[in-house]
């Protein structure tokens, strides 16, 4: 799986300035910013693949540091001049209590034990501390075409487990989280045309119809 993500890098961070990728990451984060209450401290950026989310949290004043399995991916972060190393998620290189929020953005589609990442996230929070997590959502119609598209193609949705807002809240829930909450965004296969259009619903639709979203995240606090 870390080979296949070493081969992509490139093809990976370039998909984001398509048209396509620009609305999937614009939309996305206004999202997973839009559920942050963390205004400063000291943040990881878990599975952080070439940064895309380290540079943003960077520009919002955090002292931020990513963390990925995946070499080639990490070249590219470091050429971004951002504080990326390679680790771990299972056994995560840092002191209890070290982060104010922990953002973890499609990682969890490819790990294996989901729980035991998120005790290593709860235990390098501090007390206060959040955690958001976004993946994808396997029951929306876009990723019915991109898992249908690994079939004949080899892309990352061939190795990846999908999640549903209940399944991810769950998750927090049993992991000891509080003040769970769970939104989704993007309601339409990536060939949809009217992206205008898509936007405004995404963000009059993002609480109320998270189970058909493309892109889920949930958010939780280290009590």
């Amino acid at each position: 799986m870390v080979e296949y993500f070493d081969r992509i890098a490139k093809r990976y961070d370039d998909w984001y300035r398509t048209k396509t990728g620009r609305y999937v990451d614009r939309t996305e984060k206004w999202l997973v910013f839009s559920m942050l209450r963390s205004k400063a401290g000291k943040a990881l950026d878990l599975g952080c693949g070439t940064g895309n989310y380290t540079i943003e949290l960077k520009k919002r004043g955090f002292d931020v540091i990513g963390l990925d399995a995946s070499e080639g991916m990490l070249e590219i972060a470091g050429a971004k001049g951002l504080n990326c190393i390679k680790g771990n998620a299972y056994s995560l290189p840092f002191p209890d209590e070290s982060f104010d929020l922990v953002l973890s953005v499609t990682m969890f589609e490819f790990i294996h034990e989901p729980e035991k990442v998120i005790a290593e996230i709860h235990r390098v929070l501090k007390p206060g501390g959040e955690v958001i997590i976004g993946t994808m959502n396997g029951r929306s119609s876009w990723f019915f075409f991109k898992r249908l598209k690994s079939l004949f193609v080899e892309t990352a949705y061939r190795y990846a487990r999908f999640y549903t807002p209940r399944e991810l809240k769950l998750l927090l829930k049993n992991g000891g989280f509080t003040e769970v909450e769970c939104a989704g965004v993007i309601f339409f296969p990536s060939f949809w045309p009217f992206l205008g259009l898509a936007e405004r619903i995404d963000r009059k639709c993002h609480r109320k119809r998270k189970n058909f979203a493309a892109f889920i995240a949930v958010r939780g606090v280290k009590t």
